[in-house]
Formats: C-alpha cells, structure tokens, sequence
C-alpha cells in the first residue's frame, strides 16, 4: 500500500514522547494519558490487516456524524496501544456504532455516565487473547485495553464527543476510557451471546452495549437445601436491578446486562434455569407494584411506560431484552448487573470482510 493513500493531515513534532503526546493532549485528542504517535508508517502497519480501502467509510460517528473511515480508525488504533490484528475488531465495532439503533448522539451527549461496551465473541476473541476471564473488566489483558481505549479516542476525535464540551456526562466512569471483554463461551452450559443472536458458534462478532454503571452484587448463595441455590442467587440480583434510579427501571425499556461468572452461570444450570428460564425468572423476581412504591414514583413511572392504569412496573418490556453474558473469575460469590441507557439498543456485527463474509482469524485479512 503506498503512502500517498493515506489523506489524514500531517503534523510536525517533536521527536519525544513526551512532547508528543502533550501536543496531543493540548489539542484534545486524548483521554488524558499518554499515546503512541501515529506515524505513516504505524498506521500503514496497522492497515495491513483489513481488505477495505484507507478512504472506504465504516459509518458515521454522532453527534457530529463524521466519516469513520478505514484510516481514521487505524489512525486511533495507533494511538490507543492497539496491535495491526486488533483492527478488523475495530472496524466490526464502528459497524455496530453507527447503527441507528444503538443511538450513538444519545450516548455521546447525556448527563448519563453512559460508556459503550464490546462484548467480543468467536473465535477471534481467543485467538486475540481478549481477556474473558478475571479481572476481564478491570486492567488484564493488552487488547482488551488497546481496542476499548481506540473506541474512546475514535467517540472523541471522529464523533465530536469531547468531554465537557459535547459530552455532558455529570460524572462520566471509569468505563469511559477502556471497555472490551470477550465471553468465556467454553466456561459456559448457556449459548454463548452471538449464538443468541443469530450467527453460528464459530463466527466472531462485536456487541456494542450503551452501559450506564456496573454494580457488583454479592450473590454467593445460602448452603440451603430449599429454596435452590440457583433461586437464591437470581432473587438477590433481582432485588439489586428493581433499583429505581436507573434508566431501565424509569421508563421500563432497554436492555439491562447481567455478566455471571462460570461457577454462577454452572450453578445456574444444574439447578434447571436455563438462559431464557433465568431471565424469566429476572423479570418478574424485579417487578415492582404501586403498594412498594411512593405515590408520586408510581405516577412518574405511568407517564414514563406511557400506561395510566398500570399497577404493576417491569425492568424492560420483555423477558428477552435481558441480556445475560458469562465472564469473570471462577466464584460464584460475585455478579455485575449492568443498566443500560435506555433509548440505546445493542448492536451485534461480524467480523468480517469488506463484503460481508465473515472470517474465523483476523490472518485472513493480512495483506502483503
């Protein structure tokens, strides 16, 4: 690929690091901490692992719905710590992004802390080593960093989301500098999250998840023969997500996000729950009704649902819009309820060539 393929601007700096990445900083193309600087030759590094065109357009960012195009995804890639093979999992997670449904101008210029969650799946995600394990969420693994911070940069520098400006977050979250984890599909008795939704187990795929916060609820069950383990471990999650702060809660959509760990997710199944009977039994373990609720709550949420004679308030509108995801260390003592922004849906797209086919390893993209 010759270098007068790449059209993004150039600019002279210093050769330190240190400068480098304070000229960044001062320009506002960063999340504060330090980068690697994009040079021509990194980023036409980084563009060695896709069969798309520098200049071909992945979709358009919000608010400010600015071509993401191949190169510029590269561009932040680099900047974000990325390696060249993390790239085809950027490009599927832009996919994701830009659709309609995910709401991205919503998610980008709230007061909610909302961040962007990459839930990867298939092969792939072994093959990357992203992290499904412990500490999954927390710092772990290179590319769990690399490709959530790239998300970061490419939400502030292509999308127009800096914070304080367009990002109107109160508080914003940790999550708002890295969030990538990949599913523990082998840890699990439960159809792995892309399966679910449609692609069969040996595709690879990015879900992107509008996550508000991450509440850790302590659900290491009673040694009780009646009720079973499993009941007691989802009636103490239900009574943590029934909350009524939360943006599901308040207007009664949305797909709130469960992640339990393998021992959870066994426990679970030994009991009889499957994933579609664990939701079910999430739904209405949380619903809450007008008799455990203040008067003016119970007003507040019939306007919100739209109902005026509806006495009884569910999480979301269904059962299905649950979402329920295995991660994490092995105890069973710990699971992380997730609500979710609301009006944002989640978005699953392959890994995949420019044409749509999706690929098992990213060393099919490799060119040259």
């Amino acid at each position: 690929m010759a270098q007068s393929s790449l059209t993004s601007k150039r600019v002279e700096v210093p050769e330190d690091m240190e400068a480098i990445s304070d000229f960044y900083y001062q320009k506002g193309w960063t999340d504060g901490l330090p980068i690697i600087c994009p040079t021509e030759e990194r980023v036409l590094r980084m563009l060695r692992c896709t069969d798309r065109r520098p200049a071909d357009v992945v979709a358009q960012l919000a608010p400010v719905y600015a071509d993401a195009t191949v190169e510029k995804i590269a561009v932040n890639a680099v900047m974000a710590g990325c390696l060249p093979e993390h790239l085809p999992v950027l490009v599927a997670a832009v996919e994701a992004l830009g659709d309609k449904v995910f709401n991205l101008y919503g998610v980008q210029t709230t007061t909610n802390p909302v961040a962007p969650l990459l839930i990867v799946n298939g092969p792939i995600a072994r093959e990357l080593d992203i992290n499904s394990g412990a500490s999954c969420m927390g710092p772990s693994k290179r590319a769990n960093a690399a490709i959530g911070r790239a998300v970061r940069f490419l939400l502030i520098n292509v999308g127009g989301g800096q914070p304080g400006a367009v990002d109107k977050a109160t508080f914003g979250q940790p999550a708002k500098f890295t969030f990538c984890i990949a599913e523990a599909e082998e840890a699990s008795p439960w159809a792995p999250l892309h399966v679910e939704r449609g692609y069969g187990r040996e595709d690879s795929t990015v879900t992107t998840c509008g996550v508000a916060s991450m509440v850790n609820v302590i659900t290491m069950p009673e040694m009780l023969t009646s009720p079973s383990q499993g009941e007691q471990i989802l009636t103490v999650l239900a009574d943590n997500m029934s909350g009524l702060g939360s943006n599901n809660f308040r207007s009664g959509i949305g797909e709130p996000l469960v992640a339990f760990s393998p021992e959870t997710t066994a426990t679970l199944s030994k009991d009889g729950f499957s994933k579609l009977d664990a939701k079910k039994f999430l739904f209405e373990a949380s619903k809450r009704t007008t008799a455990d609720l203040p008067s003016y709550v119970a007003t507040r949420m019939r306007y919100q649902r739209r109902h005026a004679d509806t006495d009884v308030f569910y999480i979301t509108e269904r059962p299905e819009d649950i979402m329920l995801v295995v991660c994490g260390g092995l105890l069973a003592a710990h699971t992380v309820f997730m609500p979710t922004f609301a009006t944002s849906q989640s978005v699953t797209r392959p890994i995949a060539r420019k044409d749509g086919t999706p690929v098992r390893s990213v060393r099919e993209l490799v060119q040259g």
